[in-house]
């Protein structure tokens, strides 16, 4: 990779265009890979980003509805709801020897990407953020910060040390991490008992928080546990510290897409989480009950279904 990289972006939503703007903005090359309609707009008027942290501005990018070309590096930024049909859009000849960057919640999702695309450019990644698509094109980010952690067990070096500079030289905060599974653990055991009960309950993380507190501290002491057997990290008060200084306000995604009547992730999360328990045989209570409350409600693809 040189200096100025092509890139794609695969679904550019809060997260996807939020990237693809700040790379386009740094002088890289982007290509956003959506249907049709969502690509004409953003050929039209580009990405307009709306930040306190990053500014507001708008960046030109290219659209298509597949990738035709090769890539320096291919960012997956899908729910994993819709990823096995969001692929479709990037097939495996045209990206050749691109990096694929799947930024997708859960810890599963490597093992099933690496199955359609070259294991040793398979480079998953983990961002903190707080980033909105509010209509296609137009991107609100929330957050007064943007961190990613880009890891591969198998990916060379000096290629995710080349991205991660682009990344930074664009605006977030960007770290290589050699440990592949502690670094989606890290991510897993912060987000789903976050996401499991605000989305449970339909509240904010502040009354959560409070009102929940026992059951958010069991949810957060289990998911501790099964991340520990993964090789992950295992610090429940830090984690609970974390929740503690988030904005009251504060919603998860998936309680935004339970909202919204969209798909809910809850297999990518809970599914995955009560598996991984189950492999290394840690006991998950809370967990399981929750999601399969979840599980029964409108909206949600149950565990253990794929």
């Amino acid at each position: 990779m040189g200096n100025e990289l092509s890139v794609a972006v695969l679904g550019p939503g809060g997260v996807g265009g939020l990237l693809a703007a700040l790379l386009a903005r740094a002088g890289h090359r982007v290509i956003c890979l959506s249907g049709e309609e969502t690509a004409r707009t953003l050929r039209a008027d580009g990405i307009r980003v709306r930040s306190t942290h990053f500014g507001d501005f708008t960046a030109p990018v290219e659209a298509d509805t597949r990738l035709r070309e090769p890539v320096d590096a291919c960012l997956v930024t899908v729910k994993h709801t819709s990823l096995d049909a969001a692929l479709a859009r990037v097939p495996t000849p045209a990206l050749a020897d691109g990096l694929l960057v799947p930024f997708l919640n859960g810890v599963e999702h490597p093992a099933t990407v690496r199955a359609r695309y070259r294991p040793d450019r398979v480079a998953p990644g983990v961002i903190r953020v707080e980033s909105t698509r509010v209509t296609p094109g137009v991107i609100e980010h929330g957050s007064p910060f943007a961190e990613i952690d880009l890891t591969g067990t198998a990916v060379p070096r000096a290629r995710l040390d080349a991205l991660a500079e682009a990344l930074t030289a664009a605006g977030p905060a960007v770290r290589v991490q050699d440990d592949e599974a502690a670094a989606l653990w890290a991510k897993m055991s912060f987000l789903a008992p976050f996401a499991l009960l605000t989305t449970h309950y339909s509240l904010p993380l502040g009354e959560v928080r409070t009102r929940h507190r026992d059951e958010l501290t069991a949810l957060v002491e289990e998911t501790a546990a099964i991340s520990r057997a993964c090789g992950g990290p295992a610090d429940p008060a830090q984690a609970l510290a974390r929740y503690d200084a988030f904005p009251p306000r504060t919603k998860s995604s998936m309680q935004r897409d339970a909202e919204a009547g969209r798909p809910l992730e809850l297999d990518a999360i809970g599914g995955a989480l009560l598996r991984a328990a189950e492999r290394h045989g840690v006991p998950a209570p809370v967990t399981a009950r929750v999601v399969g409350e979840l599980a029964a409600g409108p909206g949600a693809e149950g565990p253990g279904r794929h």
